[in-house]
């Protein structure tokens, strides 16, 4: 399951979990961003119960964009210990986003 976050969400899901969490940018409007969406959303089935799955809408969280230095969507980030550990910009494939989620469990 994907979680989508706010501003006001971020530090509970992602900052303070004791597993890792991807982060998905994205936005509508986004043609690459939409073709990633199914990937996203086989990698939070694939990996239920042992990292978080999150998107952030980045016309509607901004701030969090800002926070997070995102210049270019589709980009991923992958969290551990509440920090930035790798960052994915531009459409991956799914063995991709596994390995780096692979690395961190």
């Amino acid at each position: 399951m994907e979680i989508n976050l706010t501003k006001q969400t971020f530090d509970g899901e992602v900052i303070k979990s004791d597993v890792p969490v991807l982060v998905d940018f994205w936005a509508p409007w986004c043609g690459p961003c939409r073709a990633v969406a199914p990937v996203i959303a086989e990698v939070a089935d694939e990996y239920s119960g042992k990292a978080k799955i999150c998107k952030v809408n980045v016309d509607e969280e901004s701030a969090l964009a800002a926070e997070n230095a995102i210049v270019s969507i589709p980009t991923v980030i992958l969290f551990k210990n509440g920090k930035p550990v790798e960052k994915l910009v531009g459409a991956r494939s799914f063995d991709e986003y596994a390995d780096i989620i692979d690395r961190y469990l």
